[in-house]
């Protein structure tokens, strides 16, 4: 038999911010972006992610993944944008671009990370970015780990914490390994 407690004998959470990190915005009214043109206008943004937004991968569909999100306070959502290859689908830039107040307005870059293999998400209302790692022999599609840095919005600017490495099995559902496709050796 199970037995089951009253409702009201839970505690309501203090009213206002419980952490020195920025409050979120609400982001149900966020404002769609023009993600490409934003990326392609930004000076530092590099040659080679212009290069790759100069046409779309298919029909009018660029290798670009955005996600709005508060992690700066500001009054708007800020803009995750990552984008990717077209054939592969692997990270070659990261992006936070926070909205701009008074009469300037539009966008500044806060962020950016053009390393190979890397994305940005939102995590608990911090930034998160992760970069695949490789050995010498792994193949694009099988890394040997990843690297994980959160990021948290103090001064004025993103500032690393507890980043943290991940060792990925080289074992498939199978028992084998990536390369023989048996599970057995040589």
């Amino acid at each position: 038999m199970r037995s089951e407690g009253s409702a009201s004998s839970t505690p309501v959470p203090p009213k206002g911010p419980v952490s020195g990190t920025p409050s979120p915005a609400s982001t149900a009214d966020y404002k769609k972006v023009d993600a490409v043109q934003l990326l392609k206008d930004d000076p530092e943004v590099g040659a080679f992610v212009k290069k790759s937004l100069g046409k779309p991968c298919a029909a009018d569909e660029y290798p670009v993944e955005v996600t709005y999100a508060s992690l700066t306070g500001g009054k708007a959502p800020d803009v995750i944008v990552n984008v990717m290859t077209c054939a592969d689908s692997v990270g070659i830039g990261s992006y936070v671009f926070r909205k701009r107040g008074g009469a300037k307005g539009g966008y500044e870059n806060v962020y950016t990370n053009e390393q190979p293999s890397v994305s940005a998400a939102v995590n608990k209302g911090e930034l998160e970015v992760s970069k695949q790692t490789y050995d010498a022999d792994d193949k694009v599609c099988c890394p040997s780990g990843e690297d994980v840095m959160p990021y948290r919005w103090e001064g004025g600017r993103f500032v690393e914490h507890d980043g943290y490495h991940t060792d990925y099995s080289k074992t498939t559902v199978e028992g084998g390994t990536p390369d023989d496709g048996n599970g057995t050796e040589g």
